[in-house]
């Protein structure tokens, strides 16, 4: 929280020449559209307030809500409230990305008040994966606007009935929590959209229901705050990989395979996703001060230096760096691996051999929402490799790509796909009928098999050889939440249970057992590869 005169006065950001303080501007971020002499804002940019809200925002924060807003506060308002030409906002969606307990709550809250009392609009959805997390975001504005006379005074109704908390106003301004779920938020049009902690989003299901209530908006927003992710935060990752490639990424991050991506073709430009990363540079130690400060912007102010320091003591590494130094965890924390094992195989080089067979297998998430394909194959030393080839909402396409007239060697595969009491068993019998290869394959063959191979590459016990795998994060994370479940005496893979969707993990399973014994690699009849 920023320090408030209210309560603690103004002293929160006077006599810090002495002390590490947190970086005011981000590390990474999209640059205002506005170019020219420096303007009023502190960081050199041009933006004033015939460009930017934001200085409104501020002024609001300061002069009626009676806050002392952090430095890095008032600085996101003033660039993250670009206007365009046509007094239109530059953004319809913002990310925020910063180190935990760095006062993003508070923004959010300053927004939304300003939002509904000054700028007037209609709606406001708070909303989190933990619907506990987007109900403190609003107590906390509640509360604000409560304490203040002049605010108190417009307000109409205050709903505290859990599921359904609202605050409306006089003039019929509402802020409104919604669950993040597939229903949350449907049937509303909402002028601003808070959406807390998005690392926790799984699946595209809530991002989809929530945002397009701002599709009517001309003046809409949508603004995502969090810390970094890891492998499972699917809508996460790819707004910040979206913004990273915009900006010529910084970080190295596009190259990453990720299976789901934009259909071959499409050339849509769009400027409308700012993106607004504090965090430590990619390799930096835990000890380093300066990445701290990059991190944590409320550093010196709210965030003490040995809070901080205690945290890099005690913290696992992976838990320091996704929770202070706002990095990302690319691999898996716990899932159903030996711990490291999965990280082990990775071999961002990896390929089949152009001697090897190719085994492939199709599989579906539990609820039917997407389908994948997978490939097994043997490399030129003998290791396995597994990867998936293609991922795409829905199924109804899955006979189309293997039909495909300008790709007709992938006809020539056999793919296996499990045919009993699984969401890919629909699509036996219609890949058959389309001249198809199906090896029925019972969902549990191949799962030890592939397991012992990951278990290989770390060295666990007499388990073979290792497996080879690449950086692919829809792989990577249902490697990393998968579930199991007792078959007999033997175990699978559990769609329903898993705390991402395994189905890739069942597929790339599929696909190596497909490719029959783990023996000496095959020549292969002489069809070209298909990727």
């Amino acid at each position: 929280m920023v320090a408030s005169s209210r309560s603690s006065g103004r002293s929160g950001v006077a006599g810090l020449a002495d002390r590490l303080t947190g970086s005011t501007t981000p590390r990474v971020w999209t640059p205002p559209l506005v170019q020219g002499r420096a303007g009023p804002c502190g960081c050199g940019c041009a933006l004033t307030a015939r460009t930017s809200l934001g200085f409104w925002a501020a002024q609001f924060a300061e002069e009626v809500l009676d806050l002392e807003l952090l430095p890095w506060q008032r600085w996101l308002l003033i660039h993250a409230l670009e206007l365009l030409a046509d007094g239109t906002f530059r953004f319809r969606t913002v990310v925020v990305l910063v180190g935990r307990q760095n006062g993003k709550s508070t923004a959010l809250q300053v927004l939304s008040l300003w939002m509904m009392y000054l700028f007037g609009v209609k709606l406001v959805i708070g909303t989190a994966q933990n619907l506990d997390v987007a109900e403190e975001v609003w107590q906390g504005a509640v509360d604000i606007a409560e304490e203040i006379p002049d605010l108190a005074e417009e307000i109409e109704q205050v709903s505290k009935v859990n599921g359904k908390k609202f605050l409306k106003l006089t003039g019929g301004q509402r802020y409104k929590v919604a669950a993040a779920s597939r229903r949350g938020g449907r049937g509303l049009s909402g002028d601003l959209v808070l959406l807390d902690e998005l690392r926790e989003h799984q699946s595209w299901e809530a991002w989809a229901a929530v945002t397009k209530t701002t599709m009517a908006r001309a003046l809409a927003m949508v603004w995502a705050a969090s810390n970094a992710g890891d492998a499972s935060s699917i809508v996460l990752r790819w707004l910040r990989k979206m913004a990273h490639e915009a900006l010529g990424d910084p970080d190295g991050i596009v190259a990453e395979s990720d299976a789901l991506q934009p259909e071959e073709g499409d050339t849509l430009q769009d400027d409308s996703l700012g993106l607004f990363e504090w965090s430590a540079p990619p390799g930096c130690s835990v000890s380093d001060r300066d990445g701290w400060r990059q991190a944590n912007p409320a550093l010196g102010y709210t965030v003490s230096e040995r809070a901080i320091a205690s945290a890099a003591k005690t913290d696992p590494e992976w838990v320091f760096r996704t929770e202070v130094l706002c990095q990302w965890m690319e691999g898996t924390r716990e899932g159903p691996f030996p711990q490291g094992g999965w990280e082990a195989s990775l071999d961002v080089d990896s390929q089949i051999a152009a001697t090897s067979d190719i085994g492939l297998c199709v599989d579906v998430s539990w609820d039917r929402s997407v389908a994948h394909i997978a490939a097994a194959g043997w490399r030129e030393d003998g290791r396995p490799h597994v990867e998936v080839i293609e991922s795409r909402a829905g199924i109804d396409w899955v006979v189309g790509w293997f039909t495909d007239p300008e790709h007709p060697e992938r006809a020539g595969y056999a793919v296996a796909v499990q045919a009993k009491r699984c969401p890919a068993s629909s699509l036996v019998q219609p890949l058959k009928d389309a001249g198809i290869a199906v090896v029925e394959w019972d969902g549990v063959s191949g799962t030890g098999e592939l397991y012992d191979h990951v278990r290989a590459a770390v060295g666990d016990g007499d388990s073979g050889v290792p497996l080879a795998h690449l950086k692919q994060p829809i792989l990577d994370q249902a490697a990393a939440n998968a579930a199991t479940r007792p078959v007999g005496d033997a175990w699978a893979w559990d769609r329903r249970k898993s705390g991402a969707d395994a189905a890739p993990l069942v597929a790339v399973t599929g696909a190596l057992w497909c490719v029959g014994s783990y023996e000496k690699p095959r020549e292969r009849s002489g069809r070209a590869a298909f990727y």
